[in-house]
């Protein structure tokens, strides 16, 4: 079994360290994701850029961690899972919507299970939306702009659910009452 190291400031490549200052600025703390992916200057460089431009988009944090724990729970990457589990409760998602979501199920709050819906069906579809998959999301309230928007929420959270389940990064203890399997 290979073991990723979990880079800090001070082990990380050159090329990774201004990624993971910045990661740092916004967490607090690196989190272990981020210290696997330092490894590469690429990967992490990639997260960082992306991930800026999702959280300065259209959608507001709880609408942004609905989708990206929709996509860890169907992207089957546990730390994900527990990492998205404690963002979406800061955020504001119902505790009973994050159980659903958890649970491969949507959340009551329509326009969260409208994002949920179609981000649980880009992924499993992979990108072969239909006509009605289409206009569900529309009908729900959303713009063809915001369900492009959308694709890049599932992008960078993408990057992180299969660097997860390729590196399996420890769960740090603040996400670990939100541990869960596949």
């Amino acid at each position: 079994m290979q073991n990723f190291p979990l880079h800090t400031l001070q082990s990380a490549p050159d090329q990774s360290k201004p990624s993971l200052e910045q990661l740092n600025s916004s967490f607090g703390v690196i989190p272990n994701i981020a210290a696997a992916m330092a490894t590469s200057p690429v990967l992490i460089g990639s997260l960082v850029v992306l991930f800026q431009k999702v959280h300065t988009g259209s959608f507001n944090e709880e609408q942004i961690q609905t989708v990206l724990l929709t996509n860890a729970v169907t992207n089957a990457c546990t730390w994900a899972v527990a990492f998205h589990s404690y963002l979406a409760l800061q955020n504001g998602v119902h505790a009973d919507d994050v159980e659903a979501i958890r649970h491969k199920r949507l959340p009551k709050e329509a326009k969260n299970a409208a994002l949920s819906n179609l981000a649980r069906t880009l992924i499993e579809k992979r990108g072969q939306l239909s006509e009605v998959d289409i206009d569900s999301f529309i009908n729900a309230g959303f713009t063809q702009s915001l369900l492009l928007e959308v694709i890049s929420i599932v992008a960078a959270s993408t990057i992180t659910n299969y660097t997860g389940s390729v590196t399996k990064p420890a769960l740090e203890s603040t996400f670990a009452p939100y541990a869960w399997t596949a």
